[in-house]
């Protein structure tokens, strides 16, 4: 494999037990991911999308093969060495914000640095980054205070607050109208082009998906093209 990339994939097989069924979701698996880069994956229901994700993230191991994240073999490790590859090198985005209701925005912020084992006050280099997610003026607000577009924005701040090298996001705007969709697209694509984040984004829409600079196809498990 090739240690300039910052997501290796190889040979990547997942199969599922429902019952006494055997239900594989990735059926070999291959692919590279440059740091910096914004890559779009998308494809129907069922193709291996959120698999691909969840294994890339350390949410669950695969069944075979072979994934590099940041130089670190994640099939290699054990839950616990996963947990902690996940915590400080992956930040997470997904359709429900999963925001702490209890917590301003400021403090759900803070509890992934906490998660992490980091001091719970982020960097000062941290401010341009809620500049840029226009939500500097909202911290001390909970959840149920702010638009759904802003408790996204949240969320996004809370997934890079700890610097990951990689950020997955599963369909980030699928809970948003199209106004605030656009808005949070357009703040991935800052991230990524600011501040080079490698940014790894599951759309089921073809608009959301053009933000990335490349994009790839699954079906029925596999990778069916890149472009």
């Amino acid at each position: 494999m090739n240690n300039s990339h910052i997501i290796q994939v190889r040979d990547l097989r997942k199969t599922y037990l429902v019952g006494k069924v055997q239900v594989p979701a990735l059926r070999g698996v291959d692919l590279d991911v440059e740091p910096g880069e914004f890559l779009s994956v998308v494809g129907p229901s069922g193709s291996g999308k959120s698999t691909l994700f969840h294994i890339i993230g350390g949410l669950t191991p695969p069944t075979s093969g072979e994934v590099r994240v940041a130089g670190q073999d994640l099939a290699a490790m054990t839950d616990a060495a996963r947990t902690r590859m996940r915590r400080r090198t992956v930040g997470f985005v997904f359709q429900k914000f999963n925001l702490l209701p209890n917590l301003t925005a400021r403090d759900n912020i803070a509890v992934a640095r906490y998660i992490a084992g980091y001091d719970a006050k982020p960097e000062a280099s941290f401010e341009e980054v809620l500049r840029l997610l226009g939500i500097d003026g909202r911290l001390d607000h909970k959840p149920s205070a702010l638009s759904g577009g802003e408790q996204q924005r949240v969320s996004i701040a809370r997934a890079v607050v700890n610097h990951p090298a990689i950020l997955l996001a599963d369909e980030p705007t699928g809970n948003l109208d199209s106004e605030n969709s656009i808005a949070v697209l357009d703040i991935l694509r800052d991230l990524n082009q600011r501040l080079g984040q490698t940014i790894l984004m599951i759309t089921h829409n073809p608009e959301a998906a053009a933000y990335g600079r490349s994009r790839v196809e699954m079906r029925d498990g596999r990778i069916a093209g890149r472009t």
